[in-house]
């Protein structure tokens, strides 16, 4: 059968599974959120299909995103990480991911969870767009904007405007599927997220 997907959906059988099934869909798993915060920042100036293609690689060397595991690791886990040919080898980009997954326990404290906080700044429910084309799609938003600014206030990093509104597209906190594309009118006629 002959779907319409987005534009950036390749060929590519890992991206239309992750187009298809998970991108859109509405996160509320801290988890799954620790997951994507760590993820998207990994990304930053690489191609979402690189990171997706580490993905697995990532849960096995950041212990499936606990961040109560996560928090604790010490110079020598990042040192084995820094040898780990399957991640990002960034030292940068690690070092975040530790400081992010203790300033993320700590939100966690303040508001019972972290989807609580992060929904937060779109009322609870997706937003959703009606985009004809993938040019009209923006890279960042003011929600994103201001999302940016708290999380940077909370001493997070790598997690810029745009950044955070690609994690609000992949965590079904916007409806970024273009109009044309399937998924679209899934994710619309969902009444209330997982």
């Amino acid at each position: 059968m002959n779907v319409s997907r987005c534009a950036w959906s390749t060929s590519d059988p890992l991206y239309i599974h992750y187009h298809d099934e998970e991108w859109g869909v509405p996160v509320r798993d801290d988890h799954a959120l620790f997951e994507r915060i760590t993820l998207e920042g990994a990304q930053a100036g690489l191609s979402w299909i690189t990171i997706l293609r580490k993905r697995d690689t990532y849960r096995a060397a950041f212990d499936g995103f606990d961040p109560q595991r996560v928090a604790a690791y010490d110079e020598a886990k990042i040192a084995e990480l820094m040898a780990n040919p399957g991640i990002v080898r960034n030292r940068l980009k690690i070092q975040s991911t530790i400081n992010n997954a203790r300033k993320f326990l700590a939100v966690q404290d303040e508001f019972g969870s972290f989807a609580d906080y992060l929904w937060r700044f779109v009322d609870g429910k997706p937003i959703h767009n009606h985009w004809q084309s993938l040019a009209e799609i923006p890279a960042e938003t003011p929600i994103s904007r201001a999302m940016s600014k708290n999380l940077l206030k909370r001493g997070f990093t790598f997690v810029g405007p745009t950044i955070c509104y690609a994690m609000m597209q992949a965590c079904g906190l916007v409806n970024d599927h273009t109009v044309d594309c399937f998924r679209h009118g899934e994710l619309a006629r969902r009444s209330t997220p997982s």
